[in-house]
């Protein structure tokens, strides 16, 4: 398939970075209220599923039954789609939503030892490959998923044959009225065993659409790993727009059938170099889907909620935050898992934790026990979460808009070339904000037009295309202030209002933070933190071990909070209670303040006035906890 537009479309992103959706223009949708459970869906069992989830006040049903991921409905999906339409009409007479899951580019065979109808048998050349030419095929124990006999491949999605077949199941489910499609890992195979750093895939309708949009042979013209390239860095540009026009298709193919349906892939890489090697980038997928969900999971470690450090917890909420930046007013809904038998750690804390890290982000909580999706670690705790996520809707999934944030720059360019020294900035400056109690805004180049803060930092921002060096210009020239960390690729020169940090301030913090999170105070960045020049219509006061964010949501200026406090991972999942937190709101000394405890009830708090604002004294908080004024 020839995709010519390839190039125009890495510009206009670049380049203007003003052609894009503001988060106001989003309308809301059933997928910024879900509060998920998953389930096995059969010919037979429609009924029960959506009994099940409407006593256990799931609003948002996922449904498993697979048709492009299974062979053997690939090829006939007559008996799957019955079962499909079937819950999604009993979903709708009960009020609920239901969406499917399908498999991406990855296709499993039953049985595949004792049968010739297999995928790879009949279809080789629809495979990924190695630039050695190795198939992506794989059988029982390479990953938990793939019973012994089984044939597990992962598909090109260049391979014509196979796409055609693809999208016209597409638009089958679509026509059940099941009300979203959800898309499981549209990858590239570089996350099994012996596959990292393979960069597949070299198959030959892959590496002939690479040549007709570049004119190079992928097979002989990159130095594959070599970021410093610039022939591998139009490969690693050209896997990632391949999934996101791939998942563009899908919800085009979808719409065309059934408007009203939602796309939504799922997808483990965050912020990271991950997102990079399986080609599967949260910053360009939410620009062509109407949701992500987010089995998020970076570096080493279980990274289940029973095991996580306090490092571990800010590191998510500063992930967290980022896609909730991209989404642009889209759902993000998390499916991060919080137990897995750990004796020492309580289920149910560990639970309450993993929800209310992601509540407090605005990310819809989908709770599954182990690393599955159905079910629940402890069904009493998630039927009382999800009845207090539902009385409290508003307040967590309502927009939020900024009121005087400090700006930290997202650049996707210099995350996919230099992702380990930009993540390290980045994430160390916004668990700084966090930590500090500072209005933060994530901006990116689709939403630069939209800052309108004083400062904008850029963390080791490497990659300027010409389209943001402009945007940076007007910007300071409006006595705005430009912190720039680490390298400097703006162009600007010796400018008043730009402020230069040789040494990278997140770098420096994050290597403290890793290597001591007790004793890395926020305060050895005292130097960087006087030249931020925050916004003081909502000040905060409170210990490092809060993780906040400021924003307002439906007129009224909201802050909240979570306390990873006293949290050990493997050993203490109940968190410190932290006191002494004070809120100002300036400009004003009347009005009230409201309170709401994670999974308590709403306690109205009076302030005391003064000449620099109202100030509140709020009550101790445990897990976390939201706060908001009213005039």
């Amino acid at each position: 398939m020839k995709r010519s537009a390839y190039s125009a479309i890495i510009a206009l992103v670049l380049l203007a970075p003003i052609l894009r959706a503001s988060p106001d223009s989003v309308e809301q949708n059933w997928t910024n209220y879900v509060r998920i459970g998953a389930y096995g869906l059969r010919g037979d069992n429609a009924t029960e599923i959506v009994r099940s989830a409407n006593e256990d006040g799931v609003f948002g049903i996922e449904v498993d039954n697979d048709i492009p991921g299974r062979y053997e409905s690939f090829v006939n999906p007559d008996e799957k789609l019955n079962a499909i339409r079937a819950v999604a009409q009993k979903a709708h007479a009960a009020g609920n939503k239901a969406f499917v899951y399908i498999a991406g580019t990855e296709c499993i065979t039953a049985n595949a030892d004792k049968t010739p109808h297999t995928l790879a048998k009949e279809h080789p050349d629809w495979l990924q490959r190695k630039i050695t030419g190795e198939p992506a095929i794989f059988g029982g124990g390479t990953a938990f998923w793939i019973a012994k006999g089984d044939e597990d491949v992962w598909i090109t999605p260049y391979a014509p044959a196979w796409r055609k077949i693809y999208m016209e199941r597409v638009k089958q489910i679509a026509a059940t009225g099941i009300d979203g499609i959800y898309v499981d890992i549209p990858y590239w195979m570089t996350h099994f065993d012996g596959w990292e750093d393979t960069w597949a895939s070299f198959d030959d309708y892959t590496v002939a659409a690479f040549k007709t949009q570049t004119g190079l042979d992928a097979k002989k013209d990159l130095k594959l790993g070599d970021f410093s390239d610039p022939n591998f860095r139009k490969w690693v540009e050209f896997r990632i727009q391949t999934m996101t026009d791939f998942m563009q298709e899908i919800d085009r193919n979808a719409k065309s059938v059934n408007p009203a349906i939602k796309t939504i892939p799922e997808i483990y890489p965050g912020v990271e170099a991950e997102a990079v090697r399986v080609g599967a980038d949260v910053y360009s997928l939410y620009s062509v889907v109407d949701a992500i969900a987010h089995e998020y999971e970076f570096g080493e470690g279980d990274h289940m909620a029973s095991s996580r450090t306090p490092l571990d917890w800010f590191s998510y909420q500063a992930g967290m935050y980022s896609f909730r930046a991209f989404a642009q007013g889209k759902a993000t809904w998390i499916l991060n898992y919080s137990w897995d038998g750990d004796q020492k750690v309580d289920r149910r804390e560990s639970m309450m934790n993993l929800a209310v890290s992601e509540i407090m982000a605005g990310a819809n909580f989908w709770d599954a026990p182990g690393h599955s999706m159905a079910g629940s670690n402890d069904l009493p705790t998630r039927r009382k979460i999800f009845s207090w996520i539902k009385a409290h809707e508003k307040t967590f999934y309502a927009p939020r808009t900024p009121i005087s944030p400090i700006g930290i720059y997202f650049s996707p360019q210099t995350r996919n070339f230099f992702a380990n020294e930009f993540v390290a900035s980045y994430r160390g400056i916004l668990i700084l904000l966090m930590q500090k109690h500072l209005e933060f805004q994530v901006v990116t180049p689709r939403t630069l037009s939209d800052f309108h803060g004083s400062t904008l930092i850029l963390p080791d921002v490497r990659v300027v295309s010409g389209g943001e060096k402009s945007w940076l210009r007007d910007y300071t020239k409006e006595n705005k202030t430009l912190l720039v960390t680490g390298e400097d690729a703006t162009g600007l020169g010796n400018t008043a209002n730009v402020i230069r940090f040789s040494k990278c301030p997140g770098k420096d913090y994050t290597a403290a933070l890793q290597k001591d999170f007790v004793e890395a105070s926020p305060d050895r960045e005292q130097e960087f933190l006087d030249r931020l020049s925050p916004g003081g219509a909502v000040r905060v006061t409170g210990p490092p071990t809060l993780a906040t964010s400021i924003a307002k949501v439906e007129g009224k200026p909201h802050v909240f909070l979570v306390n990873f406090a006293g949290l050990r991972g493997g050993v203490n999942p109940v968190q410190t209670p932290q006191t002494g937190v004070q809120i100002v709101i300036s400009g004003t000394t009347k009005g009230h303040g409201l309170f709401l405890p994670f999974l308590g009830d709403v306690q109205s708090l009076d302030g005391t006035a003064a000449s620099d604002g109202l100030t509140f004294h709020l009550p101790a908080i445990e897990k976390g906890a939201v706060f908001w004024y009213e005039p």
